[in-house]
């Protein structure tokens, strides 16, 4: 029954990333058929980001409220219904009124998700985990790339995406029995939901929320704006780079499934740190003038870089802070990962639109650079 369960979460992390990156694949086609600046793509990012804050923050009343597995049913549900609702959008404010519903629904069931499995399961489950989040992210912009070149165009592709969803979301709801049986360690029970003045308190938690914001700002801005900069500085083709930015994705799900093995060797720590290594590659190749070749190379590096970051730096929450608090704290990080998603690729976007695009693997490695001290200083608090 447990190996049931951890499917049908791996089911659910999939409906996560499925729909995370075509906004930024169809964007390059989106604000030219609607006459839009194509810094706008920022205020659509800004309202689904602002959305998971709202639900992230409420994610432990949430889910000491409801359980883990109505949270992720009710979740996917309002993502499907809201990708139904840009495949039908006719006009950027519609876009922007179903941007509502889709990032209050994925921020509920990131955090509900990950902090059961952090609490229930192995390290290596967890990278494994978000591999299929990176199976989902990694889809979505091959399935909008062919949408691109059909006759539906960049709707066809939201629409096949909401099929998928409403299918997963009817899976999540016919399995929530399996959900019942499964209790959590009994010093993840005690105490009441935290507020979040007393999470923002335990020692190294706003250093850990700080390095969840500069990662969540380097993943993001690539997520958006990675298919336009292969567009305007490197001359590829709309179609051609909404799948050459899924080379990203292809490089965390690779890694992630990779890290998954690598875990059973390595600390969370040192994972951090690899990947960390890693993501400097990838962005020194996007710097080296190696043309449409070290273009790819460089989003399939950082990609890798990117792959165990995130998974093992949730893992390690309840250790660093406790079981008990590991809901709440896991909610506020993503929370602080979802400000960083809603200004930071918007900023990029003012970059690229009165200063140069060409300056999107400086703005990547800013983040990354910052990400480094905060990780290094929370663990020496910790200490």
């Amino acid at each position: 029954m447990t190996h049931l369960l951890l499917a049908v979460i791996y089911l659910a992390f999939i409906s996560l990333g499925l729909p995370d990156a075509l906004l930024g694949g169809a964007w390059p086609v989106i604000y030219q058929q609607w006459d839009v600046p194509v810094s706008w793509a920022g205020i659509v990012y800004m309202i689904i980001s602002l959305g998971t804050v709202v639900s992230s923050l409420m994610s432990d009343r949430l889910t000491r409220a409801l359980g883990a597995g109505k949270v992720t049913a009710l979740s996917v549900a309002a993502t499907a219904a809201a990708l139904w609702g840009y495949s039908v959008s006719g006009s950027f404010w519609q876009l922007c009124l179903w941007s509502i519903p889709y990032g209050l629904g994925a921020g509920s069931v990131d955090a509900a998700l990950n902090n059961y499995v952090a609490l229930h399961y192995d390290s290596h489950h967890m990278s494994w985990l978000h591999c299929m989040w990176g199976i989902g992210a990694s889809v979505g912009p091959h399935i909008m790339s062919r949408a691109l070149v059909g006759a539906q165009g960049w709707s066809g592709g939201y629409q096949t995406v909401a099929l998928i969803q409403t299918v997963l979301t009817l899976l999540l709801f016919c399995s929530l029995y399996l959900w019942k049986g499964q209790k959590l360690p009994a010093e993840a029970q005690s105490g009441n939901a935290l507020s979040l003045r007393q999470v923002l308190a335990l020692p190294g938690v706003k250093r850990a929320i700080a390095a969840f914001f500069c990662y969540s700002a380097m993943e993001t801005t690539v997520f958006l704006w990675g298919a336009s900069y292969l567009v305007l500085c490197r001359a590829f083709p709309e179609a051609e780079a909404a799948r050459l930015g899924g080379l990203f994705y292809l490089g965390m799900t690779v890694g992630r499934a990779l890290a998954g093995f690598v875990t059973m060797r390595l600390s969370d720590r040192q994972m951090i740190r690899l990947g960390q290594a890693l993501t400097m590659v990838g962005i020194a190749i996007l710097l080296l003038p190696l043309g449409a070749a070290g273009a790819a190379a460089g989003m399939l590096v950082i990609g890798l870089g990117c792959a165990p970051i995130y998974p093992c730096f949730i893992h390690a929450t309840p250790a660093y802070f406790g079981p008990d608090r590991s809901q709440a704290v896991i909610g506020v990080q993503m929370a602080g990962a979802y400000v960083a998603t809603s200004f930071m690729p918007p900023l990029f976007g003012l970059v690229a639109q009165y200063i140069s695009p060409a300056l999107f693997p400086v703005y990547l490695l800013a983040f990354l650079l910052a990400m480094v001290v905060l990780h290094e200083g929370m663990i020496r608090q910790k200490k």
